[in-house]
């Protein structure tokens, strides 16, 4: 019988497992953070594209990130039962699975203009967007390839390589837009298309990273040995498991993508000041998904084992953990926003005064939504280890797309709440999406493993 683990037992081995993942969450986030910082600098337009074109790149790289996330929990399953054949297998067909999803959207960054100027965008931001998706779109492929690899490593509790990968692509990404975006050290000056080549600069990074390790020090999981062969079997469990997690994640970027959309009718400053308040915003919710991959993969291994005192025990200090960490969030948008905010902007920028009004009460409304933002991502953590993704997605769409969607509509723009009615929107759409899926993780899916003897 294994011996049950203490609550801080349960505490230390999640921040063992789960600090590199934060860390490489927040540099992939520093990855975005530049480009927004850089382009602050460069200009307001510069910076209001690529907060659009940002948005709606995402929208379709989580979506096809789903496969990559659905291989974290059915490769740490696997380990927890020592089949490595399961473990190549379900990881080889992530990856074909994250080929075939770019191969298919790639042609929707060529059409961007269109579609951002149906939503309703300013010519010129719009203009400046599409040229940034038409070359950023390619760095989809790798982008995706390497979020399979990165959770393969992650399920196998490898998770330094996957922070010290990630940190590599987020120095490749800074020196290549200080030299692309400005013209630095001789290069061309090509603004938002020099971001757009430092963002795949970064992806190949992470791939060439990920792919090497993969080889040298996990040579017995033959990844990549006759990889044109199909396994239709396993690939089938990938996509069945991988489309409600994308979906999920769609239904939740594209809340956020929606109220850039609903911030761009007002304008290029105030979508500026969203875009600044949303990476500060993000910063704290990487905190929250690194705790969150480290759920999936500790409730998947006691999923493997049937385990479900385990499965209790870590979920509740995981969920605990999520809570501590969202005051300091809550501290620092509340007390220092105007240090945070002058982080993004030259003191001699005509707009700073509007912009910096503005992110202020963006941020007073993030500092809101902390709370119940890191727990429906750690519960969706949790309900993806024990293979529970269908019913979370259904939650996830009524949570961001029946209440989210539209309270932000009617608070920014019936009762004229501007951008902070919109963002109060995304806090109702949080909120309830916290309550659903928390339910859902233990009133069914902590049952899903037998009571303990």
């Amino acid at each position: 019988m294994i011996p049950r683990m203490t609550y801080s037992g349960h505490a230390k081995a999640i921040a063992i497992l789960g600090l590199p993942l934060i860390g490489g969450h927040l540099a992939q986030f520093a990855i975005g953070l530049t480009d927004t910082v850089m382009l602050g600098w460069y200009g307001v337009e510069e910076l209001a594209a690529v907060t659009l074109a940002g948005s709606y790149f995402f929208v379709l790289f989580l979506l096809g990130a789903g496969f990559g996330w659905a291989v974290l929990p059915m490769v740490a399953a696997a380990d927890a039962e020592d089949d490595e054949t399961s473990i190549r297998r379900v990881t080889r067909m992530g990856l074909w699975l994250s080929l075939l999803f770019a191969t298919f959207v790639v042609p929707a960054f060529w059409f961007s203009r269109p579609i951002l100027l149906a939503l309703g965008q300013e010519v010129e931001v719009a203009n400046m967007a599409a040229q940034y998706l038409k070359l950023a779109g390619w760095g989809l492929y790798p982008a995706l390839l390497v979020v399979v690899l990165k959770s393969y490593l992650a399920a196998l509790e490898r998770t330094q390589i996957v922070l010290w990968i990630t940190i590599a692509a987020a120095f490749a990404n800074g020196f290549a837009n200080y030299a692309l975006i400005f013209g630095n050290w001789g290069a061309p000056e090509l603004g938002v298309t020099g971001a757009a080549i430092a963002s795949i600069a970064a992806h190949m990074v992470s791939l060439a990273g990920v792919v090497i390790y993969a080889l040298i020090v996990l040579p017995e999981h033959n990844l990549f040995q006759r990889f044109w062969r199909a396994d239709w079997e396993m690939f089938a469990q990938v996509f069945r498991l991988g489309v409600p997690i994308g979906l999920t994640s769609l239904s939740e970027v594209t809340l956020f993508a929606g109220s850039a959309v609903m911030i761009g009718w007002l304008g290029a400053v105030p979508l500026a000041a969203h875009g600044i308040a949303l990476q500060l915003a993000s910063a704290t919710f990487m905190i929250h998904l690194g705790l969150s991959n480290a759920a999936t993969v500790r409730a998947a291994n006691a999923y493997g084992r049937k385990d479900r005192a385990h499965l209790a025990r870590g979920a509740m200090v995981v969920c605990f953990m999520s809570l501590g960490i969202s005051v300091f969030g809550v501290v620092a948008f509340l007390v220092f926003p105007e240090a945070l905010l002058s982080l993004f902007m030259e003191h001699d920028n005509p707009e700073r005064a509007t912009i910096m009004t503005i992110g202020v009460a963006l941020l007073a409304v993030a500092a809101l939504f902390q709370t119940v933002d890191g727990l429906q991502v750690v519960a969706l953590g949790l309900l993806r280890g024990v293979q529970d993704t269908a019913v979370p997605m259904i939650y996830a769409a009524l949570s961001y797309w029946a209440v989210g969607m539209p309270a932000s509509y009617v608070l920014g723009f019936v009762f004229d709440l501007g951008g902070v009615g919109v963002w109060l929107g995304l806090v109702a759409g949080l909120a309830c999406a916290s309550v659903l899926l928390l339910a859902r993780f233990w009133l069914y899916g902590i049952r899903k493993l037998p009571a303990p003897v």
